[in-house]
């Protein structure tokens, strides 16, 4: 027997409130190292030393992939957001598009936002580097903690949907105004994960060639999307996100590495050779270097992206599975309605 719609809820406000209080408590901790990172001492370095750095064609690569990656984790949200605006509904796409587009320009402004906070924070010299890596490496385990778990995406769906049925239920301008949030809500957030990733490649390679990787990335995106809303064909997505998740995975390694050699140049991490040498070109590309504390760092990275996957596996699928209960759905196809409009 369904338990009443009071009672679920009552256990959704519940999950939902649990599920602020873990965001707020992880923004203050980030927060608060963030603030410690900014204003710890550094170690002496050596000016001989010739620092780490990707190549200009690493860094083309990585923003590609994790603006395709996010563009294309936008267009299948979007997709399912609209899939039922039918009939005497499809008006009613109006304010949602225009919402995702406005989505789209605010991205834009927090670009510049982002560039104009990191103007002013410039005295921090080698320390900003450290610290943009590590928002970037925090907004990639969200990004592949998404890749992981939503790959079971009914809890973020499913809440767009409840808000469009509630919205479709009523009349007037302020139906528009939540029709046109749905739409920039269901968008923004990936542009804004987006944004705060390429800050740090920004500072290494430079805005010319960061803009290549997000022009590459938001062609493929908008392939897609045109694939999708206009020629009305389906994708393989499951198998896209999929395969973007891996990739987005190498990136955090990739990051990770680059991360922690900026830790043990400012003294954070100590830093012990290793008894093999290292190709350089294997540091160009891959920011693997020949210190056991940047491979360490590495290693724990591609350890967590696994871990975190079969633990999504065994939480969502194998636990319920025992239990006798209904376990969670896999989704990645876009609603059969956006394919047939």
């Amino acid at each position: 027997m369904a338990p009443p719609p009071s009672t679920v809820t009552a256990v959704e406000q519940a999950s939902s409130r649990r599920r602020l209080i873990w965001w707020a408590a992880g923004f203050l901790v980030v927060s608060g190292l963030v603030y410690l990172m900014a204003t710890a001492d550094t170690g002496p370095t050596d000016p001989t030393e010739v620092a780490g750095s990707q190549s200009n064609a690493t860094v083309v690569f990585n923003s590609a992939i994790i603006v395709f990656r996010e563009g294309l984790e936008a267009v299948l949200i979007f997709a399912a957001v609209i899939a039922s605006f039918l009939g005497a509904n499809k008006m009613r796409r109006r304010p949602v598009v225009a919402g995702a587009v406005a989505a789209f320009g605010a991205a834009i402004v927090t670009w510049f936002i982002a560039q104009a906070i990191l103007s002013v924070a410039s005295p921090l010299g080698m320390k900003l580097e450290a610290i943009t890596g590590f928002i970037a490496i925090v907004v990639l385990l969200i990004v592949l903690n998404w890749f992981v778990h939503t790959v079971y995406w009914s809890q973020w769906i499913g809440r767009h949907h409840r808000r469009r049925r509630e919205l479709l239920l009523g009349a007037g301008g302020g139906v528009t105004i939540g029709l046109f949030a749905l739409g920039f809500t269901s968008v923004y957030r990936e542009g804004f994960e987006t944004v705060l990733f390429l800050q740090t490649l920004q500072l290494q390679a430079g805005t010319a060639t960061v803009l290549k990787g997000v022009a590459i990335g938001l062609a493929g995106t908008a392939v897609v999307g045109v694939i999708t809303f206009w020629l009305h064909r389906k994708l393989p997505y499951k198998k896209m996100l999929i395969l973007t998740g891996i990739l987005v995975g190498v990136v955090l390694v990739v990051m990770t590495g680059g991360t922690a050699l900026t830790f043990t140049e400012l003294g954070w991490l100590p830093s012990h050779p290793t008894p093999f040498t290292v190709p350089a070109w294997m540091g160009s590309w891959f920011e693997i270097y020949g210190v056991w504390e940047t491979l360490a760092a590495q290693v724990l990275a591609g350890a967590f992206v696994v871990g975190s996957y079969y633990l999504a596996e065994y939480m969502k699928v194998k636990r319920p599975v025992k239990r006798g209960e209904q376990p969670a759905v896999r989704a990645g196809e876009v609603p059969e309605t956006v394919v047939q409009v």
